[in-house]
């Protein structure tokens, strides 16, 4: 018989044999039809079937909840991107411009790729707490030297962004240089997403979306949330991009800046909530065409007063950081003329997407991005 699905499906007595197309993406193997079996003689077909069964609504309902529930930051790691662009320089300005689209909707494919990639996901937060009070002054600010003091185990365990922020840098100079306008595209989108990462408090910390202070949501309430609420009242225009001779220094202070921030972001919240009933602060709107519980405006105004402008000091110094770093690189590399690569055809290959291949497998140990 043929089902709906428009697979062909021949059933004997004992057995069922399905012919099944091969799914290019997780998603459409998630979103597969679960079809009717007759009952099994075997108890190994059973057991196989009925677990197949399982693996197929787990995937179903983690696919839902992903399309339900905006990532966070996305909208801000864009406006981040974008904004960036006009800090550049005349001779950067045909090149970043053209492409700026490009630099705006690949800001967040690092967030694509956490649980597709290996060694992703610790590229995004570092946390501080665990190396003690003093990590700021402690650590060693260079990647070699906190290999030799902690081990790579260890310093991928509790995140890398400072570290890895210096390295994009260093890949985007290499990229200037040999003027391979694919690879400054995709490292300029990159170093963009890590460098706003830095940026952000709970990016900071083991308790990164309040679950160890009972503030579950916390981040994404933070990081998402209250910029798209208020980020059109914020003041985003700097002025032109500067050189800064020591990136490991700047990315350090901006990760020790965010650091500093962090126990506001959570007193903050805590004695808020404190303050509102659960129907008060929590209210449903609809996102994506899904009713989605989340903060109230009303909680969220209040919270993003109490934080008196946290949010947007955060926010323009990810964007002043990110136009001064691709301009460093820029300068770094020898000035090259991006005018010729302002009319190079990237293709259509330059749309990346997260990567695929093991993403189950690695699933359940990545450190998740909560969200909203």
């Amino acid at each position: 018989m043929v089902l709906k699905s428009g697979k062909n499906v021949t059933i004997s007595e004992n057995d069922v044999s399905i012919g099944v197309k091969q799914f290019e993406t997780p998603s459409e193997y998630c979103m597969a039809p679960i079809c009717w079996l007759p009952q099994k003689k075997s108890e190994k077909n059973r057991f196989f079937f009925k677990n197949a069964l399982n693996f197929s609504l787990l995937g179903t309902i983690f696919l839902f909840q992903m399309a339900a529930k905006p990532r966070w930051g996305f909208w801000a790691h864009k406006r981040i991107n974008r904004l960036a662009v006009f800090r550049l320089p005349p001779e950067m300005q045909p090149f970043f411009k053209k492409y700026s689209d490009y630099l705006t909707e690949n800001a967040v494919n690092p967030d694509k790729r956490r649980y597709a990639v290996v060694g992703e996901a610790e590229r995004h937060f570092i946390d501080l707490d665990v190396y003690g009070d003093s990590a700021l002054t402690t650590l060693p600010h260079h990647w070699q030297s906190a290999l030799a003091r902690i081990g790579e185990d260890s310093l991928r365990k509790h995140g890398i962004v400072p570290w890895h922020v210096q390295l994009a840098a260093a890949q985007l100079t290499s990229a200037f240089r040999d003027k391979d306008a694919r690879r400054i595209l995709r490292l300029s989108a990159d170093l963009g997403h890590y460098i706003a990462d830095a940026h952000v408090p709970l990016h900071t910390t083991r308790n990164y979306n309040g679950q160890l202070s009972g503030q579950d949501g916390i981040h994404g309430f933070w990081e998402s949330r209250l910029p798209e609420l208020f980020a059109e009242q914020y003041d985003m225009w700097l002025g032109p991009a500067k050189y800064r001779p020591d990136i490991a220094a700047d990315i350090w202070k901006a990760v020790g800046d965010s650091h500093a921030a962090m126990d506001s972001v959570l007193r903050f919240e805590k004695q808020l909530t404190a303050q509102y009933p659960t129907d008060k602060k929590y209210s449903y709107e609809l996102r994506n065409n899904v009713l989605t519980r989340m903060q109230s405006r009303e909680f969220s105004a209040k919270y993003h007063q109490m934080l008196a402008g946290q949010v947007e000091r955060r926010m323009r110094a990810s964007v002043e950081m990110v136009g001064n770093i691709w301009y460093t690189c820029w300068v770094n590399a020898g000035q090259p003329d991006l005018g010729a690569l302002a009319d190079a055809e990237v293709g259509e290959e330059m749309k990346e997407a997260a990567g695929q291949q093991g993403w189950l497998q690695r699933l359940f140990h990545v450190r998740p991005e909560p969200d909203n």
